[in-house]
């Protein structure tokens, strides 16, 4: 039962920050599509993202007007949806991003006082 609370409180922990986190992959990387973001994800320190998880933040991101989304025809298979940046979406990482580093920065000192009581 408490392996089963640790997880459910692990994905509150994603849900919080996915939003910024997908932003500032295509911030540095220009642009990409689900499995590659997923595969960054996981190289980044957030495993075990689900595609059913991360595509539907990205059709949000897009109908908020943070994301630019282009479907391309594959090289001997399916086409692939990419995803790049719009200029808002870039204005809000540049706003938010700073924010969630001061909040992350906060609450890890606090946890570690009581982890080091």
């Amino acid at each position: 039962m408490v392996d089963k609370a640790i997880s459910a409180r692990q994905t509150q922990w994603l849900r919080g920050v996915l939003d910024l986190a997908v932003l500032a992959l295509l911030a540095e990387g220009g642009e990409g599509y689900g499995y590659t973001l997923l595969q960054r994800l996981a190289e980044a320190g957030l495993p075990d993202m689900k595609a059913g998880t991360l595509y539907p933040l990205l059709n949000r991101l897009a109908a908020d007007g943070l994301l630019r989304a282009e479907w391309r025809a594959g090289e001997g298979g399916p086409g692939r949806k990419y995803f790049a940046l719009t200029d808002e979406g870039r204005a809000a990482l540049a706003e938010l991003g700073p924010k969630w580093i001061e909040f992350a920065n906060n609450s890890i000192r606090l946890v570690r006082r009581g982890v080091q009581e």
